[in-house]
C-alpha cells in the first residue's frame, strides 16, 4: 500500500468552499472534462445532527494504455463511489471515495476534508483548509516488485490528477464568488428600487 497526503489552504470561506464543492465538475472547471456524469444516489439530512449525507456515482473517461485495457478487459469508462458528509455545525465537509472500476486489481480509497482555517483566517478574509489523503493498494497477486511498481505509478498519477483538480476547483471558487456577488448586488438594487 502507498499513501498520498496533501494539505493546502484556499483563500475562500468555508461557506464558499462547501457550496462550490457541489459545482466542482461543472463546465467552469476545464480540469474536469474527464467527468462525464455525476449521479446523486441518495441525499438525506440527519434530523438529530443536521449532517447532510450524500452518495454519488461519478462516471469518468480514463486514458489507460490500450494494452492495459486489452489485458484487463476494461473500457475507457470508470466509476467512483463517493459518500460525503456536510456538517454546518462543525463547519466541515468530508468526502470519502473509492474506485469501483478495476477494484479487483487496484484499490484507491480517498478522503478529503474541508474545514475553516482557524490559524490564518481574519475577519473579512476567511480561509479554508483542505486535507487530502489516499491509500492506493495493488491487489494483484504475485511478485512484490510488480505490485510496488503499480502502486508507485498509481500514486504519481493520483498526485498529478489531484493537482489539476485543485487548480480546477480554484477556478470554480473564483467563478462562484463572482456569480454570487453579482446576484447579491442585483438583490440589493432590487430592494432599493
Amino acid at each position: 500500500m502507498r499513501v498520498y497526503s496533501y494539505d493546502c489552504t484556499f483563500d475562500y470561506s468555508w461557506e464558499e468552499v462547501s457550496t462550490a464543492n457541489w459545482r466542482k465538475y461543472c463546465p467552469w472547471n476545464k480540469s474536469s472534462s474527464h467527468v462525464v456524469a455525476v449521479d446523486t444516489l441518495s441525499r438525506v439530512v440527519d434530523p438529530s445532527t443536521g449532517i447532510l449525507r450524500t452518495e454519488r456515482l461519478i462516471t469518468c473517461t480514463q486514458t489507460a494504455p490500450a494494452w492495459v485495457l486489452a489485458l484487463l478487459g476494461g473500457s475507457t469508462t470508470s466509476h467512483v463511489y463517493e459518500t460525503s458528509y456536510v456538517s454546518p455545525t462543525a463547519k466541515s465537509v468530508t468526502m470519502c471515495s473509492t474506485n469501483l472500476t478495476w477494484n479487483n486489481v487496484l484499490s484507491v480509497r480517498e478522503t478529503v476534508v474541508y474545514k475553516p482555517d482557524t490559524t490564518s483566517s481574519t475577519p473579512g478574509h476567511e480561509r479554508t483548509q483542505l486535507n487530502q489523503y489516499a491509500e492506493i493498494t495493488a491487489l494483484c497477486g504475485g511478485i512484490k516488485k510488480v505490485k510496488s511498481k503499480i502502486e508507485e505509478a498509481s500514486v504519481e498519477r493520483f498526485e498529478q490528477n489531484a493537482q489539476r483538480g485543485r487548480e480546477g476547483f480554484e477556478v470554480v471558487l473564483e467563478m462562484s464568488r463572482r456569480v454570487f456577488g453579482e446576484e447579491r448586488e442585483q438583490q440589493r438594487k432590487a430592494k432599493l428600487a
